[in-house]
């Protein structure tokens, strides 16, 4: 059903669209408020576990948004969606990397996160194709049923996953470290600042790139094929970065930064002229899918067990924040355009 919710839920369900954004924007408050202490929950109880109950909260979100004939029952599966996010938010990064470092293979790390996210992206794009064809030829409930068993077999397998030892801690993010005076203090301090400088410039330019994707998808000379065509390069722009990734060999605070001030470029260019604003769309697209695998690794390095999914969980949240401003900044831009 990739691609087709809002299509379902206006056209076959009969809800007003204005509702409709309602809902889907306060799921997506639900994430950003969540993240952290979903995190938290994941650190506590373990990585697996929480991808479990994220996978199972997400299946009987599916069966909810299925049947949701009324608001409130379409506010509740809103609801159960961003509770699942939130609880495999961070939990997959942090059993990703415990379990490299387990098997001897921490270094390949990167690489590893880079090709998943690169799968996930042609699997999306394959979803959003093969999701309009499933509803032609055998309806909205044969994908629905696809759709659930889809999210099935993700709890299957988080199931079936083990739960690696704890890493040995090699890093001043242990819980319960405050940033005081001493020395130790001093070295947290550091560290922290140091998650920040890594988190930003990726939030940043995920805010950019739903800057331009907004501003490509509402101009005036959209339509329904050219925007589809539009998302799908964008994917592929994204998929070329996470693959870009993986063949990446340093990575350090500095190729964040020049990343951060490409993306800039780009993003300013498409302001000053509306007509290059599409191809500022899947150029931006690219960005993400190249710096969040370089940010994975550089994270669940200085991170401790203790905060592992934690922080993973707070670099979403910023994401996710970055690309609210980014639509709101986005709206008020296109709002200034149509009243030239």
């Amino acid at each position: 059903m990739h691609g087709l919710y809002l299509v379902w839920l206006v056209h076959e369900r009969g809800f007003p669209p204005a509702l409709v954004a309602t809902v889907l924007a306060a799921g997506d408050l639900c994430v950003f408020a969540l993240e952290v202490p979903t995190g938290w929950v994941a650190d506590r109880l373990g990585h697996r576990v929480s991808l479990i109950i994220g996978s199972f909260v997400q299946v009987c979100a599916m069966l909810v948004f299925w049947q949701a004939a009324t608001p409130s029952a379409l506010l509740a599966a809103s609801l159960l969606v961003a509770l699942g996010d939130a609880f495999r938010s961070g939990a997959d990064e942090a059993l990703l990397y415990r379990s490299c470092v387990a098997l001897g293979r921490e270094g390949e790390f990167q690489a590893i996160e880079a090709k998943t996210r690169l799968v996930g992206l042609l699997a999306l794009l394959m979803l959003l194709v093969g999701g309009g064809g499933i509803v032609g030829v055998a309806g909205y409930a044969a994908a629905w049923m696809t759709e659930i068993v889809l999210c099935a077999s993700g709890l299957l397998m988080a199931w079936f996953m083990v739960e690696p030892p704890a890493v040995p801690e090699r890093s001043d993010l242990a819980d319960g470290e405050q940033a005081e005076t001493s020395p130790a203090g001093g070295r947290a301090l550091r560290k922290w600042t140091l998650v920040g400088s890594l988190i930003l410039p990726g939030a940043v330019l995920d805010g950019f790139a739903s800057v331009a994707a907004f501003l490509a998808q509402t101009g005036a000379d959209a339509e329904v094929a050219g925007v589809t065509a539009l998302v799908a390069a964008m994917t592929l722009s994204e998929a070329a970065g996470s693959w870009m990734a993986a063949r990446v060999w340093r990575n350090d605070g500095r190729l964040h930064l020049l990343l951060l001030a490409s993306g800039t470029a780009v993003l300013a260019v498409s302001l000053v002229s509306s007509a290059g604003v599409a191809a500022a769309a899947v150029a931006l697209a690219f960005f993400p899918g190249l710096i969040h695998p370089l940010r994975a690794i550089a994270l669940q390095r200085v991170a401790a067990d203790g905060v592992r999914a934690r922080i993973a969980s707070f670099a979403s949240a910023c994401d996710m924040a970055c690309t609210t401003l980014g639509l709101l900044a986005a709206g008020a831009v296109s709002a200034r355009r149509s009243r030239r």
